[in-house]
């Protein structure tokens, strides 16, 4: 699994012309499932995203995780993340997971997440066209890929 983190002030996710999740102060999660992830990929990474300390402190270090600031988490599947190009400039999408196995290890991730938070992650609809807007704050991004890990 790769996940590209973005610490926001505030993002929301629209199908459809509907908001279908928005937060404040948190992470904007972008999660991309690749073909052969088990739990065990989705467990590091939701660990690795309640953990990650990238909120500043009274100092102004990064040193404070997700639920140390009461922050919200916004999670949207994507599977243009598992991505290569090795010939020309077309991207190849080989490398994600089947749908059906995509969409049930995302929802271990956001039930794992909302468990390991203590409230619920907001989410995207997955394998919908999605209108995704946020304020970066920072700005910061970090990328968690669990097979540096998991092999």
């Amino acid at each position: 699994m790769k996940a590209v983190v973005q610490r926001v002030s505030e993002a929301s996710v629209t199908v459809d012309g509907l908001v279908k999740g928005k937060i404040g102060r948190g992470f904007m999660v972008l999660l991309g499932v690749e073909r052969g992830d088990s739990e065990a990929h989705g467990d590091y990474i939701a660990d690795k995203l309640v953990k990650l300390r990238i909120f500043e402190d009274e100092n102004g270090k990064m040193n404070l995780d997700i639920g140390s600031v009461g922050g919200d988490m916004l999670l949207i599947s994507q599977f243009t993340l598992i991505t290569d190009i090795p010939v020309g400039n077309r991207p190849y999408f080989g490398g994600a997971e089947a749908p059906e196995r995509a969409e049930e290890l995302y929802g271990y991730v956001c039930a794992g997440l909302e468990k390991r938070l203590g409230k619920p992650v907001q989410r995207g609809v997955f394998g919908a066209h999605m209108e995704v807007a946020l304020t970066n704050d920072g700005p910061v991004t970090i990328v968690i890929d669990s097979r540096d890990k998991i092999k």
